[in-house]
């Protein structure tokens, strides 16, 4: 029946099944149970596309009439569209599940020294609960990612992470960014919107550089944290919130208390686990598993296969590394795309990492600003070309100039390096 109706996109409708021979009684026998009569529709969606078949069976009282097949299928047509929001769901829910387990597989922390050993050992403990961390270290240490971390590890991965960098938001607009406000509650409150704690929903709310909040900002953290409401600028409802929050701070927390810069209340309250990074230059051990982890991912970005030398290795062991993994990310992406060769040597890391004296730029407090200006530009261009071998087509892309402005602004800079017939 179902396929003579997917056949001719027509009506079906039987109103004595066992004198039908289009009727398979086979179902019935296996379920013990007893078709009398059946009406069977086309389904189609909002397209008038068909999709399938609706059917009926044992109407209580008497035969199938036309009414109830309109009926039919008037309602196959909801049905056509609680089917197509179900698979869009499903395919939301599918690409969300990808997309989680993509950037899961992206947040790595990378290293075999006791303490990332040791700490990869508590992020498993931790990432399961829903307790607050506090994650301390020097800048370009790696927060965010323990942060990450934590979220993608533990049941909330499916929700979102939500970062907020605290330093960059004034105390005027902390309590909007936060906590959202409501038309009208402001000049520029043009819109309703939700803050980051609303966004976080159900995820983690991640408050980098805690520790340059302003006090007002405090104190209205404490309270949301300890009630677990948050009230909208301009608003009187209360909203309930489901959020875990991890912060991050490069500063010591314990002088800004005893210096009443930070609220000690807060600060108990955020720091239920304290984790700390130690500096990339205290784990030298990681420092090439990290750099080959930078080189194979922009490798791949630059469509090159790439590998170190054993000079290169070693001038990157023996450097300080004061920025810590972001310099050393950095580095490496940069080399990925303007190393000559598909063999990283030192000499392609010698000037990033350790400039010639000779290049070491000192400005003249005497000069006035244009001048200065102009020294400035002239010795970043000739740095530039230098460490492209002269190649003024990559010292162009290099200072994310087209190549005819380049020769232009040398021009306007009165330098002569370079020959525009190259």
């Amino acid at each position: 029946m179902v396929g003579e109706v997917i056949h001719t996109a027509s009506i079906v409708q039987v109103d004595d099944a066992y004198n039908d021979a289009r009727f398979d009684s086979s179902v019935d026998q296996a379920s013990g149970y007893q078709t009398r009569n059946l009406l069977c529709v086309p389904l189609r969606d909002h397209e008038n596309k068909l999709i399938g078949a609706f059917e009926v069976i044992n109407k209580l009282e008497g035969e199938f009439r036309k009414d109830d097949s309109d009926a039919l299928a008037l309602l196959g047509t909801q049905a056509a569209t609680a089917l197509r929001n179900t698979r869009e769901r499903e395919q939301m829910v599918r690409s969300q599940q990808q997309l989680t387990e993509q950037v899961t597989e992206g947040v790595r922390i990378i290293g075999e020294s006791p303490a990332i050993v040791a700490l990869r050992d508590t992020i498993g403990r931790l990432a399961s609960t829903d307790l607050p961390v506090l994650v301390l270290g020097e800048s370009g240490t790696g927060k965010e990612v323990v942060a990450q971390s934590l979220h993608y590890q533990g049941a909330r991965a499916e929700h979102p992470f939500v970062a907020v960098n605290c330093a960059a938001i004034s105390e005027t607009l902390l309590e909007s960014e936060l906590f959202g406000h409501e038309k009208g509650a402001f000049t520029d409150a043009h819109d309703a919107r939700a803050g980051k704690f609303e966004l976080a929903e159900g995820g983690t709310l991640f408050l980098d550089e805690i520790g340059d909040m302003s006090p007002g900002g405090q104190a209205k953290l404490l309270r949301v944290l300890e009630q677990k409401i948050v009230t909208r600028v301009g608003g009187s409802q209360n909203i309930p919130i489901d959020v875990r929050v991890i912060a991050a701070t490069n500063a010591n927390l314990t002088e800004a208390i005893s210096e009443r810069r930070f609220r000690e209340d807060l600060y108990y309250r955020l720091s239920i686990v304290t984790l700390e990074l130690p500096p990339l230059r205290e784990r030298p051990e990681d420092i090439l598993p990290l750099a080959e982890f930078f080189l194979q991912k922009f490798s791949v970005q630059a469509g090159r296969r790439l590998q170190f030398s054993a000079d290169a290795r070693r001038r990157l062991q023996s450097h300080g590394w004061p920025g810590n993994i972001r310099e050393l990310r950095n580095l490496i992406e940069r080399v990925a795309f303007l190393a000559p060769k598909d063999r990283v040597e030192a000499d392609d890391l010698a000037f990033i990492l350790s400039p010639e004296r000779e290049n070491v730029f000192d400005l003249n407090a005497d000069l006035g600003l244009a001048e200065a200006t102009k020294r400035f530009q002239q010795h970043f261009i000739r740095r530039s070309i230098k460490r492209v071998n002269n190649n003024m087509s990559e010292a162009a892309k290099l200072l994310g100039l087209h190549r005819s402005n380049l020769y232009r602004k040398m021009r306007q800079l009165e330098m002569h390096e370079g020959d525009e017939g190259e």
